[in-house]
């Protein structure tokens, strides 16, 4: 009883906060089209772009020869989703189904906070942050993936088959997802969760492809793939353009990429330096010898938090992505990326002020839009590299590199070891 009363207090806040903010993301939706908020450009995408692939995905099929469509065939069915509610227009039915899966993901991350061991400091840094991305979140499906994530990482611990089954299943919507797993730890655990992820992973794409005609047309558009102007290459080459340099910025695979001389070296070294990534990432899990309950989740974040900052694209939405996996992080008490994630939520804060209030001054290459991309991308460049500081730090052994591994130990010895509870 007084644990809950305890707890009752700080969930009621958290509820009263994500009403509020909610409310407040809404209301910046509906008035889009002012020209602080971008003059339309955020919901555009919505009603536009994502309504006509709802229309090319209802008849059975992706869209083929689209420069536009780079996704895994899993997004098709996020997209699909909105046309299964009534009574309301597409867009209607997008902002509401990302609401419930927003509101879900709070809800997630409240339960696991309030479990004894735990905190509610993640609730609170998903709850109070995503706002500062003022009404992306809901004009994006970045936040349907980013649940995913969430549910897969909070889920591994106590289920590593419905952890390996859900990052599976976030990585046939985006990407990334693929990331999760990587800080599973050794043994039964991790072969479990990647032999789950494997299955259902294959099983769900057999299924798309038997539903769908040409699911993996998304590959041939993303290799064609240039130097957005947000990324750390096109910032790069943006203040160049300062100093003589000839490119221009072009609307071109749906974002604003550069073009000019020395634009290929620069997608080239972004490539490389996403490879160094990986490289790093598999040398600390080959070294690594200590596993803590925070471990997979900071492997997890410090693993996108590289593949993110070394892209050729760092659109706007991607901090949804990180917003996300730093608050499952902070719901562990032993995790070691409390600094990284605020710095997470500055650039969180820094990037809004880039896009959409200033992306005029991005696009042209003034020396406010320049200043203002190489601020955030500064603070993502240091938040990674401060996440893999610390990731490498936190697992490695502090009596000698003869130390025995420590590992969690298998969810049927802590069942064994846990009170009988009815609630």
């Amino acid at each position: 009883m007084n644990r809950h009363r305890v707890t009752s207090g700080p969930v009621l806040a958290l509820t009263a906060l994500w009403l509020a903010t909610r409310t407040l993301m809404l209301w910046l939706l509906v008035h889009d089209s002012a020209p602080l908020l971008g003059g339309g450009s955020v919901t555009r995408e919505v009603w536009r772009l994502y309504h006509h692939w709802y229309g090319v995905l209802a008849h059975g099929a992706f869209p083929t020869h689209d420069a536009l469509w780079q996704y895994p065939p899993g997004a098709g069915a996020v997209l699909l989703a909105p046309g299964l509610l009534p009574g309301v227009t597409y867009f209607q039915a997008f902002v509401v189904l990302t609401l419930a899966v927003d509101a879900l993901t709070a809800a997630t991350l409240v339960r696991t906070g309030t479990r004894p061991g735990r905190s509610l400091r993640g609730a609170a840094l998903w709850t109070g942050g995503l706002p500062l991305l003022l009404h992306i979140p809901l004009a994006r499906y970045d936040v349907q993936v980013t649940a995913l994530a969430v549910l897969s990482l909070l889920r591994a611990s106590r289920s590593p088959r419905a952890g390996g089954a859900f990052a599976a299943l976030g990585a046939l919507v985006k990407v990334w997802p693929a990331l999760l797993l990587l800080g599973t730890p050794r043994g039964r655990t991790t072969r479990t969760a990647w032999g789950w992820a494997a299955i259902t992973g294959t099983a769900c794409l057999c299924l798309l492809s038997f539903c769908f005609t040409d699911p993996l047309s998304f590959l041939r558009e993303q290799s064609g793939r240039g130097v957005q102007i947000e990324s750390l290459g096109g910032t790069a080459l943006n203040l160049a353009r300062h100093a003589g340099w000839s490119g221009r910025p072009r609307y071109q695979y749906g974002a604003i990429e550069l073009v000019g001389p020395y634009v290929h070296v620069v997608a080239t070294a972004s490539l490389a330096l996403t490879g160094l990534a990986f490289g790093l990432l598999v040398l600390w899990r080959l070294r690594a010898r200590r596993w803590s309950e925070a471990t997979p989740y900071d492997a997890a974040l410090c693993a996108v938090l590289l593949f993110t900052v070394t892209s050729r694209v760092i659109s706007p939405q991607y901090l949804i992505w990180l917003l996300g996996l730093a608050a499952v992080c902070l719901t562990s008490r032993h995790t070691g990326q409390r600094p990284v994630a605020l710095l997470v939520l500055a650039a969180s804060a820094l990037s809004t002020v880039a896009f959409p209030m200033c992306y005029r001054e991005v696009i042209a290459g003034t020396w406010t839009g320049c200043l203002l991309m190489l601020g955030r991308n500064a603070l993502l460049a240091a938040a990674a590299a401060l996440s893999f500081v610390r990731l490498w730090q936190s697992t490695r052994t502090s009596s000698g590199k003869n130390a025995p591994t420590t590992q969690p130990r298998p969810v049927s010895h802590r069942l064994l070891n846990r009170p009988l509870s009815i609630s």
